[in-house]
């Protein structure tokens, strides 16, 4: 028998397939406006120069944001950067712990593949219950929201902040 490889804590991968076009994920992905449809609560995207962009515009490399979740106070914001943009199918920013989040959009077999790889995840006991488990769960429901929402325009989250400890916060 050969080895078996123990698993990676350091990455996971993620893929969701969508009826839609390859241009409606990656709006939903890379514009503030489309963030707000299935994910945040509110996008902030400014540029380098410090200007916010409009809420249907295409969000940039280097440039810097500001999410807001529903069912959390505006005192639990995440704040990180845009790492590449392409304006078509590829988007990468930090995220937890600045871990770089990768999203590829692609066709398969006739529908749209959202794959998400978010990568450089501390692997230490404390820090791998948060980042590991606690992201791609969260990551789980928010790609599965995307496709309800891209595909027939269901919001699963949980938008009501007297409704505590829901998966869909």
């Amino acid at each position: 028998m050969g080895q078996v490889t123990p698993p990676d804590f350091s990455q996971f991968k993620l893929r969701v397939n969508i009826k839609t076009a390859i241009e409606n994920a990656y709006k939903a992905w890379a514009t503030p406006s489309g963030l707000e449809s299935w994910f945040v609560r509110k996008a902030i995207f400014t540029d380098e120069k410090g200007v916010a962009r409009a809420g249907d515009e295409l969000i940039k490399g280097n440039d810097e944001y500001l999410f807001l979740f529903h069912s959390y106070p505006d005192s639990m914001e995440v704040k990180g950067s845009v790492l590449k943009t392409n304006d078509k199918n590829l988007f990468s920013f930090t995220f937890s712990k600045k871990c770089p989040v990768s999203i590829s959009i692609y066709p398969e077999q006739g529908q749209t593949i959202v794959e998400l790889f978010e990568s450089n995840l501390t692997t230490d006991d404390e820090t791998f219950r948060k980042t590991y488990v606690s992201d791609s769960k969260g990551w789980i429901f928010y790609l599965s929201n995307l496709k309800s929402i891209l595909e027939g325009g269901i919001d699963l989250r949980n938008k009501d902040e007297a409704i505590k400890g829901v998966i869909t916060a």
